[in-house]
């Protein structure tokens, strides 16, 4: 009988990351025990705590997602916030992996604005907007994009921080 409880429970739990781990839009709560449902007195409240979401600050590494060259970066400093930063903030980064003929080298020390968190984000009308990975696009000290290009969706949410010039070179606005 334990053996079948603890079957259960696994499938609970990939059932929660697939809910909680790859949306795009994240309107669900992390209260999802009403969901899932208990069974026996076991209940899913100490996994949930497990995947609490951060800040991006230093040391966190992050997929590039335009065509300047780098492939992924190294957070150096976040310029705005003590404890980090988070979608639509510009960080300091270091260049980890380059293509080899990009504009971007390997060990260059770049500006970035963060397009993608994993740490979610309210909105204004109540929903929450919550990515898988954490992603960034090189811009300049001016704030204008390195790339021509910017790949995966990106949060409407840069438009307040002034970051048009980025929404017109992505193919999909979250």
């Amino acid at each position: 009988m334990a053996a079948g409880l603890a079957s259960k429970w696994s499938l609970g739990m990939r059932f929660y990351s697939l809910i909680v781990g790859r949306s795009l839009l994240g309107g669900l709560n992390n209260n999802l025990s009403s969901l899932l449902g208990t069974s026996n007195g076991i209940t899913c409240s100490h996994s949930l705590s497990l995947q609490q979401r951060t800040f991006i600050q230093m040391r966190t590494v992050l997929k590039v997602v335009d065509n300047s060259g780098a492939k992924k970066v190294m957070c150096i400093q976040a310029l705005k916030g003590k404890k980090g930063a988070r979608l639509g903030d510009t960080i300091i980064a270091s260049v980890k992996e380059a293509h080899p003929n990009g504009k971007v080298k390997k060990g260059k020390v770049v500006y970035g604005v963060v397009v993608r968190a994993a740490m979610q984000r309210g909105r204004c009308d109540g929903s929450e907007v919550k990515f898988d990975d954490n992603a960034v696009v090189l811009v300049d000290k001016q704030g204008q994009p390195i790339g021509t290009r910017v790949f995966g969706p990106v949060p409407h949410e840069l438009r307040k921080k002034k970051h048009v010039k980025i929404l017109t070179l992505a193919g999909h606005i979250a």
